[in-house]
């Protein structure tokens, strides 16, 4: 069967969240998950605004801080607010995260293209007692990204027989278009003991596997399909110089245009992004996903009224979850100073399931600045109803409360705002400041 020059290559939001949420780098994964199963959520009240979500650092035990700002920079991660994300980061090292946070700062270094910084982190790991075949991997990684892939073969062939050697040698083995050796590579990768780079390797096993659906298909086509899943495993800095392969040969490839603008709004190239997604854009003017990963790279670029237009534009053609686009729009609003557009689509928001505690806070904190305490109450109600145990929820009721003029009841939750977290800022100054 003859197919159509550009084929379709999927790459709705869903897919890459998806792979957001799931490909925390490898390294990452087991060393980290029992610190945050007990790790709690504090949380900071402030009616100016959203205020950092982490209490004040000199009243913590280090154990503490470690590990809530190794929590914060997963949530930092997980929005792809890499920058934010290695900050916290380094804080949790500082504080003696050792090994997990380490491995977390490698995987925001990387990210952010910071390769001075990778190779003091995996001085570090080592120093910590890092795992001989991690490191290898970090430093092979390093050495794709730099082109050197001489020196990643020798490494990678030096080295002892293990899930890390194989996926190096895969990723190494597609970037030098050896299709044959890396599904090989990836095959035992995925018959391996290390659980998530078995889950990296099925990702890019299905871009061959979905590739031979197709026998009459291009060679670009094979490639955006690697790229993309490239992409999902975080790896865009090896998917990026593939997509522009594509490109220069088929300029009209959309999906190429569309992974290739993900992979430089991710990698904090905010222009290059704008650039690749315009044309992808002008291709397609229809597409949601398009529309997002437009509006988002705007934003990257300070031009939030851009990011509104086109986040409305993708609400209006289906995009989904359509709450992640009003959670967004907010966001955007916010930074333009339009309260009233943010109340407004943080209500649409708050009528989900999908609604978080924090928007609920914040659209009690922006109903109050607006002077609407009545329905600030409403919502900080809703908010303790689904969020019963959450300290900064009380807090948020308290002030709607306060708002209103029941002193006696916002003081009772206040105090249960204290009782759930004795750390949370901003409750007993707001408390003094009404005479509570």
């Amino acid at each position: 069967m003859k197919l159509p020059a550009r084929i379709a290559v999927p790459v709705a939001f869903a897919l890459l969240c998806a792979a957001a949420v799931v490909a925390i780098a490898w390294w990452q994964l087991r060393a980290s998950s029992e610190s945050l199963r007990t790790a709690h959520a504090p949380g900071t009240i402030s009616l100016s605004g959203l205020a950092p979500p982490i209490a004040a650092d000199d009243e913590r035990e280090p154990r503490d801080r470690a590990v809530l700002h190794l929590r914060e920079g997963d949530m930092r991660s997980l929005r792809g607010e890499w920058s934010q994300a290695q900050e916290q980061y380094q804080k949790s090292v500082e504080n003696g995260g050792g090994l997990p946070a380490l491995r977390k700062l490698a995987q925001a270094q990387l990210q952010r293209r910071d390769i001075d910084g990778v190779r003091g982190t995996i001085r570090a790991l080592r120093a910590a007692g890092a795992r001989s075949e991690d490191l290898l991997l970090l430093e092979s990684i390093v050495a794709l990204r730099m082109g050197e892939l001489v020196r990643a073969r020798e490494m990678l062939e030096a080295g002892s027989d293990s899930p890390q050697r194989h996926y190096g040698l895969a990723l190494l083995a597609l970037v030098q278009g050896s299709h044959p050796q890396a599904q090989q590579e990836l095959a035992l990768v995925i018959a391996g003991w290390e659980p998530v780079l078995r889950s990296y390797a099925r990702s890019l096993q299905a871009a061959y596997d979905e590739f031979a659906l197709f026998p009459e298909s291009s060679e670009q086509h094979l490639t955006t399909l690697l790229a993309r899943a490239l992409a999902q495993v975080h790896e865009c800095e090896l998917a990026l110089p593939l997509l522009a392969t594509v490109t220069a040969v088929q300029s009209d490839y959309r999906d190429a245009w569309i992974v290739q603008g993900y992979c430089e709004l991710t990698t904090e190239r905010a222009d290059g992004a704008v650039a690749s997604l315009e044309h992808a854009y002008n291709i397609d003017p229809s597409k949601p996903e398009t529309q997002y990963f437009l509006a988002r790279a705007y934003s990257a670029r300070s031009e939030h009224q851009n990011a509104v237009i086109f986040l409305e534009y993708s609400l209006q053609n289906g995009f989904e979850p359509a709450s992640e686009i009003h959670r967004a729009i907010a966001q955007e609003a916010l930074k333009l100073g339009n309260d009233v557009l943010a109340l407004e689509h943080l209500g649409t928001l708050l009528s989900t399931p999908d609604a978080t505690r924090e928007d609920m806070v914040q659209s009690v904190e922006i109903a109050l600045a607006l002077g609407n305490p009545d329905a600030a109450l409403v919502t900080a109600t809703t908010a303790i109803e689904r969020f019963p145990e959450s300290a900064i929820a009380h807090a948020a009721l308290g002030s709607a409360l306060a708002a209103t003029g029941k002193a006696e009841e916002a003081r009772t939750s206040f105090q249960k705002a204290l009782e759930l977290d004795p750390l949370l800022q901003g409750v007993k100054e707001k408390m003094e400041e009404l005479g509570l």
